[in-house]
């Protein structure tokens, strides 16, 4: 099922993932969270550097 899916859309989900988790439960570690989306979704090596880099930026205001 995996080489179903389109390009990039395990990221996608993983994100999307984070995120719904994150609007219920706003006290969880985010970096834990993560890494645990990272082995969920079964991401590629720059997959999960991408989503690392990309919760690791502080938000601009």
């Amino acid at each position: 099922m995996h080489d179903l899916l389109p390009v990039g859309e395990d990221l996608r989900r993983a994100v999307r993932w984070i995120s719904g988790y994150l609007q219920e439960n706003s006290d969880q570690p985010l970096q834990a969270l993560v890494q645990k989306a990272i082995f969920t979704f079964d991401l590629s090596p720059k997959d999960a550097d991408f989503l690392i880099g990309f919760y690791s930026r502080k938000p601009t205001i």
